[in-house]
């Protein structure tokens, strides 16, 4: 996708989790998006904690439905973007128009700041993992996605249950595969990568001087508090990491 003309400042952001369990976190990403500077922000996966159909919409729920109307609130100023995560992957079309934001593929190319950015939750990239490809697999498939969204939403609810319960289990997530990620990179002839998925925030140096951007995950409750935002600006190409607390 091309940026538009008036983008001056991109956020990214991944990994909130967001539950009705956890008020500070949600408090702090309701903070983020009132006063955030950005033009445009990118939800990288993982937005919620769990996302087992757009049809919970329907049902009146009172943490869904102020998620919803804080990204619609923030959707008059700036653009959102949304990818799929591993906990979310069942986010569709009606929760994107209610939300007034935009589903991307993942990965997605930027085209911002004459630069070219690749944007991706990374899980695909763990390849290490393969019990976990395995299940990625099996549940990125249309034929499992539309099985499942025929079932009825208690069912659907305990087995997202079950999948967090197996998942909680392995506290380490592996990392991505650099001789993939540098491939996918010279693919799209980009120069920078932003990924979350791993809780491993950091930056890592590449091959011909390409950058691997790694974006934590967000826990308002945790010693000290994490809410990592990378902003990216102007034709400068200034990237900067941000943690909400010191706002």
């Amino acid at each position: 996708m091309l940026a538009p003309p008036h983008w001056c400042l991109v956020d990214c952001i991944s990994d909130l989790h967001l539950q009705r369990q956890d008020e500070k976190t949600f408090a702090a990403f309701r903070r983020y998006l009132e006063t955030t500077p950005a033009d445009a922000v990118f939800i990288l996966g993982d937005w919620f904690e769990v996302w087992v159909g757009d049809d919970i919409l329907q049902i009146g729920d009172p943490f869904i439905a102020e998620c919803v109307a804080v990204v619609r609130q923030a959707a008059q100023r700036l653009d959102i973007f949304v990818q799929h995560g591993n906990r979310d992957f069942l986010m569709g079309q009606a929760l994107m128009q209610a939300c007034h934001a935009t589903l991307l593929p993942d990965p997605c190319v930027l085209e911002f700041a004459n630069q070219r950015w690749v944007f991706s939750h990374g899980d695909a990239w763990c390849i290490a993992d393969t019990e976990y490809q395995r299940f990625r697999h099996q549940v990125r498939n249309p034929q499992w996605q539309n099985a499942v969204l025929q079932r009825p939403l208690s069912e659907r609810l305990q087995l997202a249950k079950q999948i967090r319960q197996q998942s909680s289990k392995n506290s380490v997530y592996a990392d991505v595969d650099t001789a993939l990620v540098q491939q996918t990179l010279r693919q799209f002839h980009a120069h920078y990568l932003i990924h979350g998925h791993t809780h491993r925030p950091a930056r890592h140096t590449l091959e011909a001087g390409r950058e691997r951007w790694v974006l934590s995950d967000w826990d308002m409750n945790a010693t000290p508090p994490r809410a990592d935002v990378l902003r990216l600006g102007g034709s400068q190409r200034i990237i900067q990491r941000i943690n909400l607390p010191c706002f």
